[in-house]
């Protein structure tokens, strides 16, 4: 089976942990025997007066190039900031369908994998009109519990899922929004995202911690998450001036980046905290298991979320994880025996970290819990559901 995958969502040599985890799906995918990937990541274009620093970052980005061995193509599209959002998808389908059509009379494919429904997915199925190609979209997040809020958006989120061939959603919760946007009873197919097991895998703490040069003696949390609001790191710092007065050498680690950087790093002097938070920036992906395994627990806060990838990341590297019950979070912290749930409110997150570092955990039981999850394992899925969805189409 030889698929197009169509995404923004996707690496490339200027930001390598952009999608990352659409990448290890679809690499998985394609070492599968008989399958094969190509991808179309668009990159769009602003006039330079408009661009910005993340204009200028895409300008870097070559027409063409290979990540790991998955070639990759970076048509560019016009898009103007703010403006352009509800012709978003038909701009990027414009400026990718010639190198679509090329791509597809050289060596055809059998259908189109989009991740993220709109502006992707709704472009890919207008790409796979064009080249007579079945189109199957996989919901990612903020794709469907945040854009169908925009009014000229919804309706064509709502068409593109009642017309793909196929649907993914990466949790149950995410499926039930989808349903409920598309306002009929489709077809669509949860299938959660894996885990590398070659890059997250335990390292010893104290080996860690010296790598990173961290206290040896310290208990440590770790928030690996972009610095933005829905992660909910405010959250995170009243929970932590809660848990001061209890633990003397208690440190917050920030692994990530992001526009409220300066917000919060006001809010941790504020608090009285700025020698507990630390602000590390972020990390590449295949960095992250040295502070997951530094850590006596690792927190996400986040109001909103389709599948976490750093709750499987954390438990593979045998770290228990405090999390927010939100979306598909429960769904992969499924035992106690791996991490603990809590609600939205900080002293609901600071006693569920105060249970986490006060608790005698098995990390060995939470790597095995974990290496039930791989990309192999989704990579067969995917497989399996591509095939179901093709063959009623021939």
């Amino acid at each position: 089976m030889r698929l197009l995958t169509f995404t923004s969502l996707f690496p490339n040599s200027v930001q390598p942990n952009l999608g990352i985890f659409v990448y290890q799906r679809m690499t998985a995918f394609a070492a599968l025997p008989g399958n094969s990937v190509e991808v179309i990541a668009p990159l769009p274009w602003s006039p330079p007066v408009l661009a910005g620093e993340k204009g200028r970052k895409v300008r870097g980005i070559p027409s063409s190039e290979k990540v790991g061995a998955i070639p990759v193509h970076h048509p560019r599209y016009p898009l103007v900031p703010g403006i352009s959002m509800p012709v978003h998808a038909r701009s990027m389908y414009l400026g990718a369908l010639a190198l679509a059509r090329k791509l597809h009379r050289e060596n055809p494919f059998d259908g189109i994998d989009a991740h993220y429904v709109y502006p992707d997915g709704t472009a890919a199925l207008l790409i796979g009109r064009a080249l007579k190609l079945p189109v199957i979209v996989s919901a990612r997040g903020s794709d469907i519990n945040l854009f169908p809020g925009f009014r000229l958006i919804r309706p064509q989120i709502r068409h593109t899922l009642r017309h793909a061939a196929g649907r993914i959603a990466v949790c149950e919760a995410l499926k039930e929004a989808m349903l409920e946007v598309a306002e009929e009873n489709c077809d669509i197919r949860v299938i959660g995202n894996g885990v590398d097991l070659a890059r997250f895998c335990p390292v010893d703490q104290r080996e860690a911690r010296e790598k990173l040069r961290l206290p040896l003696n310290a208990r440590i949390i770790v928030s690996v998450a972009a610095l933005v609001p829905v992660k909910g790191h405010v959250r995170l710092l009243q929970a932590l001036k809660i848990l001061a007065a209890k633990f003397a050498g208690l440190r917050l680690y920030l692994v990530g980046e992001g526009a409220s950087r300066a917000e919060l790093e006001n809010l941790a002097a504020s608090l009285g905290l700025q020698d507990r938070v630390h602000f590390v920036g972020s990390y590449p992906n295949d960095c992250l298991r040295d502070w997951y395994s530094a850590a006596d627990v690792s927190c996400l806060a986040s109001s909103r979320e389709g599948w976490p990838n750093v709750v499987l990341e954390s438990l593979a590297c045998g770290t228990p994880m405090v999390a927010t019950c939100v979306w598909g979070t429960p769904e992969i912290l499924t035992s106690p025996d791996v991490g603990i749930l809590v609600e939205q409110t900080d002293e609901s997150l600071a006693s569920g970290l105060e249970s986490a570092l006060t608790r005698s955990w098995d990390r060995g039981r939470i790597v095995q819990f974990a290496r039930g999850r791989d990309w192999p394992a989704v990579a067969r899925e995917v497989d399996a559901y591509f095939r179901e969805v093709l063959s009623r189409k021939t």
